[in-house]
């Protein structure tokens, strides 16, 4: 395919500094929690690419010019080599017990002979092939051999549930409260080093099972040869460009210039195609010196896509399909749906990479380590092993001149089985027509890239301009920046009742499944481009009460913890946050729409938790909210403000359904409590955090749908007192939640800031959230939950919840 560097403007690929941060992380490739892959480095060439959770999932792109090579995208991953391996290398046993030992029993020299041998791993999941711990407390001591590593570069290697202390020959090397789902690498200081011997080490851990699950395995690492680089510069990035569906880049690679944009078409007006899990990366070069260079690109996609941890054993292969040239890699063992959590990568399914027919690829499945250095070569590797493979695609573009000649990959993943539902094994939303497979998907996503780019480019456009009318170009930038992270952190299906289904992950929340309160937040986005999607997260919600399988009076919270959405799994509920949650949006809906069809279909389930709120949802009982990391608060009045709206929304369903004697009565009620509200929450020149609790405060944000949704409880000069008082609080990061602590949730941020009535104090609000996005130190996918002093993540990453930015576009279009 060849474009003339004219083309390039209409993408809308625009320029700025290299190397100025424009987002704490970059989405390369976005399709569902699964299938999420980043840069977290403002250089694309500057770090390896890696899953939303931080884990290996390594793109590499080079591009050779007149024999010179330089790499733009990613770089060698750093390698370990196992001293004493963990159970996912080599098979090993302990000693333990779950008795509190006597003496130093850390210390090398300490008898264990009556302790009990096991095989590690340990845990309370059966078929781990470990040995069984359900105590609290556990104690280990391996001992192995070192021979002479003195002088080597050592790592502890561990993964545990829950908190644990490891000694190496009674030295203290690691010490942590709380738990991992991964494997960690950690320097080993020098003064536990010193005390290794040739033989009679041991590592010595003590671990309690606090909560939850329960896991320990633990070895030592040493660093591998870093792979080479010989022969190959670093390209010069130039501009970075994020907008609704691309991440583009710009390159200076000697006397060439290359964009290289990844694009997932994220389009949520044709579901299909929203499902697709393909994305485009296309290569786009010209020569900058008026003359002609013989130019060949690269790309590479590690088979770390398809694993958990990277010592799973895969199998890759490659074949033709249609007009396409296909490398596809997985798992040997292939355990689907077997796993569930948080701090989890799919390890089912395949990974698949592609390029044209026509462009004659030259296609090779390598180690990792050999890939790169081969292209720059010229030669073509092989490889026995069957771990960190990577899957290599090389395109001779010839001679290339003054006008762009572009070359285009595909990477997809086809995860067979999506989610479980009620203890039912759902396919992908693509898979509804039993005729399609993923062979199919890739061709036709490859035939109609022009076209597919063209609606893209017209999408990213219409967003761009409308989030700048609205909110201003700051705005503009985050709302581009929450737009396929908020997307890809669902899942699309259909229920076996025949209902969209569109499930959230809690993304390094705590892992939960179709999680109301995140739903919640979300719901602008949705609301805003096609609220079947998100009639898609509430269907789940409904059917579980609705089916007799969720009995309480109000509404769940979650549907089980991802991908298995088999029943709640959050320990206690959340009763006015839910119901007053799933009322509002089913309101929400039907303002979109213009009618009430949605709620009559679940109008019983919506009058159950109607009630409830009328008898439990003004004065709040001491309760979770969404912002349960703050704990419980009884008399919560922003809680109160959920109930009322979510009693308010009810009140305007029954209106829209002609049942104008229930109407009256949930809307009268709806007044009542909000006069109340104002009388009880008054704390001078601001309201409260709770009802009668002087000198508190809290971001309001409930009280948004009172204006976005038109309810008129609330007289104006309520908002006016609210972010009058807020603009004396903020720092430089965005306004604190409440007066509890300075940290806050930059979604409710931007639900406060609509409250405003003029320009100059929306973008006061929206500074410090464009500040915290481009200046925070932690380099993850957008955290919604950061300290507003130093900018910094307090917890969360990659969430759907930053789909709650568009709020200002949602009032904007109810609201013209």
């Amino acid at each position: 395919m060849v474009r003339t560097l004219a083309f390039l403007a209409l993408l809308g690929l625009g320029s700025s500094v290299a190397a100025q941060q424009q987002a704490p992380a970059y989405p390369l490739i976005t399709h569902d929690p699964y299938f999420s892959i980043w840069s977290t480095t403002d250089e694309l060439n500057g770090s390896s690419t890696t899953h939303w959770t931080g884990a290996s999932q390594s793109l590499t792109g080079l591009v050779k010019v007149d024999g010179v090579t330089y790499r733009v995208l990613g770089q060698n991953v750093q390698s370990y080599q196992a001293v004493v391996p963990t159970s996912d290398e080599k098979a090993y046993e302990v000693k333990y017990t779950e008795t509190t030992p006597a003496g130093e029993w850390m210390q090398a020299a300490y008898d264990d002979k009556a302790w009990k041998t096991g095989k590690a791993p340990f845990g309370d999941n059966s078929g781990m092939g470990g040995t069984p711990w359900h105590s609290h407390d556990l104690w280990t001591r391996r001992t192995f051999d070192a021979g002479d590593l003195a002088s080597a570069a050592l790592f502890l290697k561990i993964s545990h549930d829950d908190n644990i202390k490891v000694y190496l020959n009674g030295e203290e090397i690691y010490n942590y409260e709380g738990w991992l789902n991964k494997y960690i690498y950690l320097p080993i200081p020098d003064a536990a080093k010193s005390k290794l011997k040739s033989k009679g080490n041991v590592l010595a851990i003590h671990i309690l099972n606090t909560a939850g699950g329960a896991f320990l395995d633990a070895g030592i690492s040493r660093l591998a040869a870093a792979p080479g680089e010989k022969g190959i510069e670093k390209g010069v990035q130039t501009a970075v460009n994020i907008n609704a569906t691309q991440t583009s880049y710009n390159f200076n690679c000697g006397k060439v210039d290359l964009t290289l944009t990844f694009t997932s078409p994220l389009l949520m007006d044709d579901l299909m195609l929203l499902s697709r899990p393909v994305s485009y990366i296309s290569y786009q070069v010209a020569a900058n010196d008026n003359a002609s260079h013989q130019v060949a690109v690269y790309f590479g996609a590690s088979s770390n896509l398809g694993v958990n941890v990277s010592s799973q054993p895969v199998t890759a292969t490659k074949y033709t399909s249609g007009k396409l040239s296909v490398l596809k890699a997985g798992t040997k063992e292939q355990p689907i749906l077997k796993k569930k959590g948080d701090d989890l990568r799919i390890d089912w399914g395949y990974m698949y990479v592609a390029a044209p027919t026509a462009a004659h690829p030259i296609q090779y499945i390598s180690a990792a380590s050999d890939a790169m250095q081969a292209f720059a070569n010229g030669t073509t590797p092989g490889t026995k092993q069957d771990k960190e493979l990577m899957l290599s695609t090389v395109v001779n573009l010839g001679a290339v001149n003054s006008i762009a000649k572009e070359q285009l990959f595909l990477l997809g993943y086809d995860d067979l089985f999506a989610l479980q539902y009620f203890h039912t094994n759902l396919k992908a939303w693509w898979k509804n027509d039993a005729t399609q497979t993923i062979d199919k998907q890739l061709n036709t996503a490859y035939t109609d890239y022009a076209s597919i780019l063209d609606k893209c480019t017209k999408f990213n456009a219409q967003l761009h301009k409308d989030a700048v009318s609205t909110g201003g170009a700051s705005y503009a930038k985050l709302c581009e920046l929450a737009y396929r992270q908020a997307i890809s952190a669902h899942k699309l299906v259909k229920s076996p009742q025949g209902d969209i289904l569109f499930l959230s992950k809690e993304n390094f929340s705590n892992g939960c499944i179709n999680t109301v309160d995140v739903t919640y937040p979300s719901a602008p986005l949705f609301l805003l481009y096609n609220p079947d999607l998100l009639k898609g997260m509430m269907n789940g919600i409904f059917y579980f009460s609705e089916s007799g399988k969720y009995t309480k009076p109000y509404a769940a919270h979650d549907l089980g913890t991802y991908p298995l959405a088999n029943g709640q799994a959050y320990g206690e509920g959340m009763p006015v946050e839910e119901s007053g949650n799933m009322l509002v949006l089913a309101g929400a809906i039907a303002r979109a729409e213009g009618n009430a069809d949605y709620a009559k279909k679940h109008w019983a389930t919506l009058t159950t938790w109607a009630e409830y709120l009328l008898k439990e949802g003004f004065d709040p009982a001491n309760q979770l909210c969404t912002d349960d990391f703050a704990g419980h608060l009884a008399r919560n009045t922003n809680l109160s403000l959920k109930a009322i709206a979510g009693i308010r929304a009810y009140a305007m369903l029954a209106r829209m359904c002609g049942q104008t004697a229930v109407a009256d009565k949930y809307e009268n009620s709806a007044k009542e409590m909000a006069a109340n509200w104002i009388k009880l929450a008054d704390d001078g020149d601001h309201f409260s955090l709770a009802f009668e609790s002087k000198n508190t405060w809290s971001q309001k944000y409930n009280l948004v749908w009172d204006k976005v949704l038109n309810f008129h409880l609330f007289p104006t000069d309520v908002y006016k007192k609210e972010i009058n008082f807020y603009l004396t609080q903020q720092h430089k990061y965005g306004l604190p939640l409440d007066s509890r602590k300075t940290y806050t949730k930059s979604d409710w941020i931007m639900w406060t800031a609509v409250l405003t009535d003029n320009a100059a104090d929306f973008n006061a609000f929206i500074a410090p959230l464009y500040t915290y996005a481009t200046g925070t130190a932690t380099r993850v996918p957008l955290s919604d939950w950061h300290e507003t002093t130093d900018g910094k993540m307090v917890g969360f990453q990659a969430r759907s919840v930053v789909g709650g930015y568009f709020m200002k576009m949602l009032d904007a279009k109810f609201n013209p």
